[in-house]
């Protein structure tokens, strides 16, 4: 750590430490809790129906969590430097449907197939990034707060797709799109590979490089960050368009799930991402949050839904236990936090 990084840690009011303890290299004692939470759930749906307990309902939980949790890695980032992503939802469902508009041209222009989806993806990436620098714009220029600022382009997006296809699927893609679709399935099929690998990306740049560091200085005390010589509304502008990358490329993932491009298919994600992000023990003030929390309430959250579907309960019930999950995950961080006052 150079001297200029530990001005900035030392300025946002963060303890500096040249190298974690071994029992904190994979799992502080909040990040053992949410594991004890998920082993629980597994058991407990298990009891209730066996059916729970088999590779095939893994394989969709998995599923389910893949998306998921990239999209909830990006809503962490901007909420670790203290500002919050409402558009990641939109972002999915407006990038999805761009793409399939884009891949579905180029394949009755007869493109082939493998290139098509190469395409396709970096549509997909490039939409969210360009919604990203968008929020970043609205954020540090027209002065808005970053409530407001992403929900402008929540709205925008969505009722861009919805606009844009009449409210119906966009179908027509490349038959390599459709092939794709059961290879979605697996504990080491392919969406869940590449999510594993920007986990581990992730975790370096949040926990070990400058990118973190800076990331949770502005997040605990923008002003001290500014005044530690950081590039405050640079950085805004990265971790908002990390976080419309993540989301773009979620889309992808829904368009191959799904074969066609759904303007709703990321209809009320940016809210189980929030969760996601709340439940892994991130402070909604800013300047606290892990990788490793983040993954496993995503893991969290999935499981809830396919646990409440195959015991037979409404699962609209999801929102329910989601909420006192919240809670007491809030709580336990508010206690924990005047702990560490007292002492």
């Amino acid at each position: 750590m150079t001297q200029t990084d530990t001005h900035v840690a030392q300025a946002a009011g963060t303890q500096v430490t040249e190298a974690p303890s071994r029992a904190k290299t994979l799992f502080s004692n909040q990040q053992f809790l949410l594991f004890l939470v998920w082993v629980l759930m597994v058991i407990g749906f298990s009891l209730i129906n066996h059916i729970f307990f088999s590779v095939g309902v893994a394989e969709n939980v998995l599923a389910d969590w893949a998306p998921l949790v990239l999209i909830a890695l990006g809503e962490l980032v901007v909420i670790i430097g203290g500002g919050i992503d409402l558009s990641v939802g939109a972002i999915v469902g407006f990038s999805g449907v761009i793409s399939a508009f884009t891949m579905k041209s180029l394949h009755g222009s007869g493109v082939s197939g493998p290139a098509t989806l190469v395409v396709g993806i970096a549509v997909c990436v490039l939409v969210g990034l360009l919604v990203g620098l968008v929020n970043s714009l609205l954020i540090n220029y027209a002065k808005l707060v970053p409530f407001i600022a992403t929900l402008v382009t929540l709205g925008a997006c969505s009722g861009l797709a919805l606009v844009f296809t009449k409210g119906a699927p966009v179908m027509g893609g490349p038959p390599e799109a459709i092939k794709l679709a059961p290879a979605w399935l697996g504990p080491f099929s392919g969406p869940v590979l590449v999510v594993l690998l920007v986990v581990a990306v992730l975790w370096l740049f949040v926990h070990k490089a400058r990118f973190g560091r800076y990331t949770f200085a502005i997040g605990s005390n923008s002003f001290a960050a500014r005044a530690a010589g950081i590039n405050v509304k640079r950085h805004i502008m990265r971790i908002y368009m990390l976080s419309g990358l993540l989301a773009g490329l979620a889309g992808f993932f829904f368009y191959i799930r799904l074969g066609s491009g759904a303007p709703t298919s990321g209809l009320g994600n940016e809210l189980d991402a929030i969760a996601a992000v709340v439940i892994g023990g991130a402070a909604l003030t800013g300047g606290v949050g892990r990788v490793s929390g983040t993954v496993l309430g995503a893991l969290i959250l999935t499981t809830v839904t396919s646990g409440l579907i195959i015991s037979g309960v409404d699962p609209q019930w999801k929102r329910v236990v989601v909420a006192a999950l919240i809670a007491i995950a809030a709580t336990l961080q508010a206690l924990r936090k005047r702990e560490g006052a007292a002492a």
